[in-house]
């Protein structure tokens, strides 16, 4: 009756779920650190409010909320946290935008250039790929839409699961049709 635990495929899909979860309350606790930059009372601060509210959506708890914004007010020993915006070339010469919050830019740029060369990317150097694009409402929108062959898609898909796995990775752009 090997394989047959009920037990075990609890444990197993636990284990999944948690995984996931603490992955998008990484990404949260990093954007109210960021927001709590501004001032650590969400009644005068709308980012914070509007971070904290994003946080609960998910059900975050409330201790991991008050650690972030503690953290990122300065009131808590660790590093500050810091938007980047990385830009890039993926298969088929798409640009990609790489927006991300992250406490060691230096750590960041080697994750996200090894993702890049693994997936048939190039990091690229700042202003280069912005030219592509413009910001409406805190969204980068693409002026010039580029086609893509079917491989070069699915290349693509990959590069930009990948890129969305990283824990620092908050938002990821393209002009991709």
């Amino acid at each position: 009756m090997s394989g047959h635990s009920k037990w075990s495929t609890i444990k197993h899909q636990k284990a999944a779920t948690d995984a996931k979860r603490s992955q998008i309350f990484s990404k949260m606790a990093k954007m109210i650190a960021v927001a709590a930059r501004k001032g650590d009372n969400p009644d005068m601060n709308p980012d914070l409010r509007a971070a904290i509210d994003k946080a609960k959506s998910v059900n975050m708890p409330a201790d991991n909320i008050e650690r972030a914004i503690k953290k990122g007010a300065g009131k808590q020993e660790g590093a500050r946290m810091e938007n980047v915006r990385y830009e890039a070339y993926g298969p088929g010469g798409v640009a990609i935008i790489i927006e991300a919050i992250t406490d060691n830019n230096n750590r960041t740029v080697a994750e996200i250039k090894h993702i890049l060369s693994k997936n048939g990317g190039k990091f690229a150097e700042s202003g280069s790929v912005t030219w592509a694009f413009e910001k409406k409402d805190g969204k980068w929108e693409a002026k010039h839409k580029t086609e893509v062959s079917e491989q070069d898609a699915e290349k693509l898909d990959k590069l930009l699961e990948a890129l969305d796995d990283n824990d620092d990775v908050q938002d990821i752009y393209t002009n991709c049709e």
